[in-house]
C-alpha cells in the first residue's frame, strides 16, 4: 500500500523596502543626491522606458534577500516608470540597472565601497560612478569584457548610456546634459525659473507695451485716414462748388452776351427803318 508524502511549503521570502540604512550622512551628500536623482529623471522625463531612483533596494537574486544593495542613485533604461518598493529584478525582465551613481561622505569606508563594487561588477552595471564632494573627485568606471575598467580621465567624459558629460572644476563637479544645459540642485532650479519667470513677464510687458504702440499707432493712422477723407471730400465739395460758379458766371455771361446782340439787332432793325435808336431811351 502506497503513501503520499505531503512536503512542507517553502516559507514566503520577504524582500524587505528598507535596509535601515540613512539616506544620507550629511546635506552635501543629500543634495548632490537628490541633484543627480533630479537630473537623470529630468533627463528622461518623455522616455516611459528609463526607470530612475535614488536609495532604493536592489535585489537581484530571487530567493536570496541578503544579496542586496542600495545605490544612491541608479538608471534602468528598458523599464517603465513607475512606484516600486524595492527592485526585485527577476520582476523587471532580469534588466540591472545599467547606470549607478554613489555620493561619498565621510563615513563611507573603503570595505563598504569594496563591497559595493563587487556587487556592481558581478550584477551588470555597466557604468559606475562615485563623487567625493568634499574633496571634489571623482571616479568612473565602465563595463569591458564583463569586468568594471577604471575610466582613466573623466574630464570631458560623455556616459554611453546617458550622453551627459562630466566637467571636474577646482570648485565643484559640473555635469552637462546632452542638450549643453547644466544639471541644476533645487534653489538653482527655483531661481532659474524665478528668472525665467522675470524674463517672461518682462517680455509680456514689453509685449503689452509694443501692443499698445501699435494699437495708438493703428488709431492714430485711421484717425490719419478719416481726415485725409474729409479734406479730400470738403476739397472735392469746394471743386465743384468752383465748378457751380464757374458755370453760373459762364451762363451769366452768355446771358449778357445775347441780351447785347438782341439790342444791337434791335438798334440796326430801327436804323434801318430810319429810326433813331437812342431818341427811344
Amino acid at each position: 500500500m502506497s503513501s503520499t508524502v505531503i512536503l512542507p511549503a517553502e516559507p514566503e521570502i520577504d524582500y524587505p523596502d528598507c535596509d535601515g540604512e540613512p539616506i544620507s550622512d550629511n546635506t552635501l551628500q543629500f543634495k548632490w543626491i537628490v541633484t543627480l536623482f533630479g537630473g537623470v529623471s529630468a533627463l528622461f522625463k518623455d522616455n516611459h522606458n528609463v526607470f530612475v531612483a535614488g536609495d532604493l533596494l536592489w535585489y537581484p537574486v530571487q530567493g536570496d534577500n541578503t544579496i542586496r544593495a542600495a545605490p544612491d542613485v541608479m538608471v534602468a533604461i528598458g523599464r517603465p516608470k513607475g512606484y516600486r518598493g524595492s527592485y526585485m529584478q527577476w520582476k523587471e525582465d532580469n534588466i540591472p540597472p545599467q547606470v549607478v551613481f554613489e555620493v561619498l561622505s565621510p563615513g563611507n569606508r573603503a570595505g563598504a565601497m569594496g563591497r559595493k563594487f563587487d556587487f556592481y561588477q558581478r550584477y551588470g552595471v555597466e557604468e559606475y560612478y562615485i563623487y567625493d564632494p568634499d574633496r571634489i573627485s571623482v571616479e568612473g568606471f565602465i563595463r569591458k569584457h564583463n569586468k568594471l575598467t577604471p575610466i582613466a580621465d573623466l574630464n570631458d567624459w560623455v556616459s554611453p548610456r546617458l550622453g551627459i558629460r562630466f566637467e571636474l572644476t577646482d570648485d565643484d563637479l559640473v555635469i552637462y546634459r546632452p542638450d549643453g544645459q547644466r544639471f541644476l540642485d533645487y534653489l538653482e532650479l527655483l531661481e532659474d525659473r524665478n528668472a525665467a519667470y522675470r524674463l517672461s513677464e518682462h517680455e509680456r510687458l514689453a509685449r503689452d507695451q509694443a501692443q499698445k504702440r501699435g494699437d495708438e499707432a493703428l488709431l492714430l493712422a485711421e484717425e490719419q485716414r478719416q481726415a485725409a477723407e474729409l479734406a479730400q471730400t470738403r476739397a472735392a465739395s469746394e471743386s465743384r462748388r468752383a465748378d457751380d460758379a464757374q458755370q453760373q458766371a459762364e451762363l451769366e455771361r452768355q446771358r449778357t452776351e445775347a441780351e447785347k446782340q438782341r439790342a444791337d439787332r434791335l438798334a440796326a432793325e430801327l436804323t434801318r427803318l430810319g429810326i433813331d435808336p437812342s431818341t427811344l431811351n
